[in-house]
């Protein structure tokens, strides 16, 4: 079992085959494939039919702060446009200078709002259909008339802002496992359909970082896998199924998030890659996604000093952004920051400097900076200044209002309530997401054949472990959804929360729970070598019950439960509703583990030693 190789040499090897293959049918040499980069498909038209010399039209229409606020992407406080709660409107006040999302359309001309839970714009899907229609009806009624784009976080697994109702599938790792880029390609299509009735038009995703780091602790389950040429056929397959239904799509994190350690919310990464390793392990996903005819590419908050020996983030780099992604790569799509207010962009910038300076190095939106009225005022004044031309910023504009031509916004940009009910959490989509959730599910270790679980020997369950708060607010806790689930299969489950951090009390009433139960089945949230999540899974598996672990993040936690006993161990890929449940029908026997690890798992006390390899996965 044990495959003695270093982490580097697997990924050289992987990335070798894979990339070969990949960039055999993807790649996008320069300007040849410029009408496959989410461009208008002729020079005169755009693919809704409006005429690309309106649009010029539009932009020399505009003053000077019509056209730097298209290039802002913002956030904001409430539920509606226009009456927000009073809660919404003082935090409105406190960080935009603005009471609601109209006035700040009406201030700042902004070309498109950010959704998240947490700013109140995701109550329900009603609700986020209407605060839609009213930023739209705002847009419309400034000097220019123009539409906004209207974003948000959906990558689905654990980043996912618009809950229940809505259906939520599985995560980018989660289809890795699974390995079907049909369902990839369904899974955004659906997404996509719903996003689109709720009046969201682009869709901050999918995640095209190969995760070769297991201590990535930004992306991990958010990136399809370690494979490269795995990575980039589901991010194309995505990129179809999210643009098919009719929203814009977003690659992320240009030129590649996967090999960090350190979190660009908090910290700037450094990516060693050479220039060699790039090509082979990062740039694929990327030109899989330029290929497919994708609509926006995401910058990432990383230095990657073979790229630029300047050590900018790539988010201010020319030679990353206009150098390899325009010129290079042939891309003359969207271009959008990763969010401005995180550390990674602002540790060697000032807030001032940093819109300036994306802006310079080839970006086209500006995403969600710190102080709104900081940065507007910042490229207004460069472009006074003559640091930026106007030229140059309508660039960047007419980029943007041929993808709101291509999304039909010009034409109409509103979305009908009727139409919410119609399409958002439907029967067949809920259907299709348990479906595509039951191929996703892995099974790593089985050593007794205690899988699957028989209802007659091992009727009475109890379910513990951690319980991390909903990536959407509306699902969960993983706890009580795994014992419900296995109620609903005809098994007795008791649900306990233990958390990720178990106290020598909650394990002891853990131990005593599992008095006289058939199986234990713990949920277990990134297991560290000496947590007491491990210390959980020994003392149970102590008492002679058979103990089956279930990692609802990363797949790794196996490798740091090794000797304690467990009898059973599977990954989940995520602890949102849809992946539980069909871990729990996997665990019943009522579906086949289908799942097959799309990354490594190597030794928790030797990484050079591979435990389960790429592409492993047992059944029944």
């Amino acid at each position: 079992m044990h495959h003695r190789t270093s982490r580097r040499t697997l990924l050289a090897a992987a990335a070798a085959t894979a990339a070969a293959a990949a960039t055999g049918t993807v790649t996008v040499p320069g300007a040849a494939a410029a009408d496959r980069t989410g461009s208008p498909a002729s020079p005169s038209t755009d693919s809704r039919g409006v005429p690309v010399e309106r649009l010029r039209r539009i932009v020399a229409g505009m003053s000077l702060e019509e056209k730097v606020g298209q290039l802002f992407v913002m956030r904001v406080y409430g539920h509606s446009a226009t009456a927000p709660d009073q809660a919404d409107i003082d935090a409105n006040l406190a960080e935009i200078g603005v009471r609601t999302a109209a006035e700040m359309i009406a201030k700042y001309h902004v070309g498109g709002i950010i959704y998240f839970a947490w700013a109140h714009n995701t109550r329900d899907p009603h609700q986020i259909a209407a605060l839609s229609n009213g930023i739209q009806r705002a847009g419309l009624a400034g000097p220019s008339k123009v539409p906004l784009l209207v974003s948000t976080d959906q990558e689905h697994g654990i980043v996912c802002r618009v809950g229940e109702p809505a259906t939520l599938l599985p995560g980018a790792m989660a289809l890795g496992a699974g390995g079907s880029r049909a369902d990839a390609r369904r899974a955004g299509q659906i997404a996509g359909a719903e996003l689109a009735a709720l009046g969201i038009n682009q869709n901050y995703a999918p995640d095209a970082d190969v995760n070769v780091n297991p201590a990535n602790p930004v992306i991990g389950v958010r990136s399809f896998g370690s494979d490269p040429g795995s990575v980039a056929g589901m991010v194309a397959a995505q990129v179809k199924g999210y643009q098919g239904a009719g929203i814009a799509s977003t690659a992320k994190h240009f030129p590649g998030h996967g090999d960090t350690s350190t979190d660009s919310h908090t910290g700037l990464p450094v990516i060693t890659h050479t220039r060699e390793q790039w090509s082979e392990l990062d740039a694929p996903p990327f030109r899989a996604a330029i290929a497919a005819g994708i609509d926006s590419i995401m910058t990432a908050h990383i230095v990657v000093p073979a790229l630029d020996p300047s050590e900018d983030p790539a988010t201010l780099s020319r030679p990353i952004l206009t150098g390899i992604l325009r010129e290079e790569l042939g891309y003359d799509g969207v271009v959008v920051t990763d969010a401005l207010g995180m550390e990674g962009v602002r540790t060697k910038y000032g807030d001032e400097r940093v819109p300036v300076l994306a802006l310079k190095a080839g970006v086209d939106q500006l995403l969600n900076p710190p102080g709104l009225d900081v940065a507007w005022n910042a490229v207004l004044t460069a472009v006074r200044s003559g640091e930026l031309t106007e030229a140059r910023i309508e660039e960047s504009v007419l980029r943007i209002l041929r993808l709101k031509a291509k999304l039909g916004l010009f034409r109409d940009p509103f979305v009908k309530d009727s139409q919410v009910d119609r399409v958002v959490g439907t029967r067949a989509h809920l259907a299709a997401a348990d479906r595509i959730a039951e191929h996703t599910t892995t099974l790593l270790a089985n050593p007794t054949g205690l899988l699957p679980l028989s209802r007659r020997s091992h009727r009475n369950l109890l379910v513990v472990g951690a319980d991390p708060a909903s990536p959407s607010g509306t699902t969960g806790p993983p706890t009580t959804t795994l014992a419900a689930e296995f109620t609903a299969l005809g098994h007795t489950a008791t649900a306990l929360s233990t958390g990720t951090a178990p106290t020598q009390a909650k394990i002891a009433e853990a131990v005593a729970a599992a008095a006289g139960k058939d199986a234990v089945v713990v949920g277990t949230y990134n297991v560290t070598a000496t947590g007491s999540q491990r210390t959980l899974v020994s003392a149970l598996a102590a008492t002679g019950v058979p103990v089956v672990t279930v990692a609802i993040r990363n797949p790794y936690d196996i490798a740091r439960l090794a000797g304690t006993g467990y009898a059973a161990s599977l990954a989940a890929y995520s602890w949102t509703d849809v992946e539980l449940r069909a871990a729990a029908r996997v665990i019943a026997g009522h579906a086949e583990p289908g799942g097959r690890l799309p990354v490594p798992v190597q030794r928790a006390d030797d990484p050079s030693q591979v435990l389960y390899p790429v592409g492993y996965g047992l059944s029944y």
